[in-house]
């Protein structure tokens, strides 16, 4: 199970801080996402699905870190291509941003991609 400051820190927070390595310089990167607490998962989705590069640095290097508040978590993320499970996830993304900030900021969502908490 993940630790409880994690948990309340993602529960309150909007965007987490995400950092993925490189695919060709090997550096680690971090930006702000959006994201959806599913239980014991964490969902995001590239702002440009397949086109997005920190998409395709997670295909590369799956090891990626968010931290929420003062909690931080290093896990493996899974990518989800099945179009059915995309979109749960959207239908989640849109319930917390508002179907008009998603349609909006996410012009191509099809994929996502999953972190486990634990």
């Amino acid at each position: 199970m993940a630790n409880e400051e994690l948990i309340r820190a993602l529960d309150s927070a909007q965007e987490i801080q995400l950092t993925v390595t490189g695919r060709k310089s090997g550096r680690e990167i971090t930006f702000p996402v959006w994201f959806v607490r599913d239980g014991g998962e964490l969902n995001l989705v590239p702002v440009t699905g397949t086109d997005s590069s920190w998409f395709k640095n997670v295909l590369a290097e799956p090891t990626i870190r968010v931290v929420a508040g003062g909690a931080q978590l290093i896990a493996r993320a899974t990518p989800v291509t099945d179009p059915a499970p995309v979109g749960e996830i959207l239908g989640m993304f849109r319930a917390k941003y508002g179907a008009r900030d998603v349609a909006a900021y996410y012009p191509k969502p099809n994929v996502a991609v999953e972190v486990p908490l634990s």
